[in-house]
């Protein structure tokens, strides 16, 4: 067994074994084994994003997004592949990767039989059958299949260019463009 050095700790623990979730939203019944579940989780009604990039000002709803895209403007890649050397922002990227090693594609597309590494990208994959463009932009009415389109397309309405050249300052509304 697990030992514990505070009884509240156990108490917690205890709760994965009962699945008692005593924390409940009271905008949606959703319910959470802690407490500071339940308050990073009522950030999707409130909207609150208390953490903020001080280089681009984007703001995020936990302190571990805004350290993972932080990593954008420092350059970190701390996860690297053993095999080929190539380095990622995220493990879960990592792990993505590595999929081209060992070729490994288990989402299949029903419709074509084209098969992908994840299921988001199948997801994205299966909206050219169904023509679905779900992402609507609220100034104009254009519509996009993935959401990165219509937060890239936004930046025409905002003016926005979070990317900015080292070299020269120049800023960019797309990292292709740097």
């Amino acid at each position: 067994g697990k030992s514990f050095r505070y009884s509240s700790n156990l108490n917690q623990h205890q709760m994965i074994h009962t699945g008692e979730r005593p924390y409940k939203c009271t905008e949606c019944g959703s319910s959470f084994q802690a407490s500071s579940s339940l308050l990073i989780h009522q950030r999707t009604h409130t909207g609150e994003r208390p953490f903020h990039c001080t280089d681009c000002g984007k703001s995020f709803n936990l302190n571990s997004s805004l350290v993972r895209h932080r990593r954008i403007h420092t350059g970190e890649r701390p996860c690297k592949c053993g095999e080929c050397g190539k380095s990622f922002i995220r493990n879960s990227d990592l792990i993505i990767h590595k999929m081209i090693h060992n070729g490994e594609r288990p989402y299949n597309c029903s419709e074509c039989g084209k098969s992908f590494r994840t299921s988001s990208v199948l997801l994205l994959h299966q909206r050219t059958h169904t023509g679905e463009r779900p992402f609507r932009c609220t100034d104009c009415g254009k519509s996009f299949n993935q959401n990165s389109h219509l937060i890239r397309h936004r930046r025409i309405h905002t003016g926005e260019r979070p990317y900015k050249c080292g070299e020269c300052g120049k800023s960019f509304n797309q990292r292709s463009h740097l």
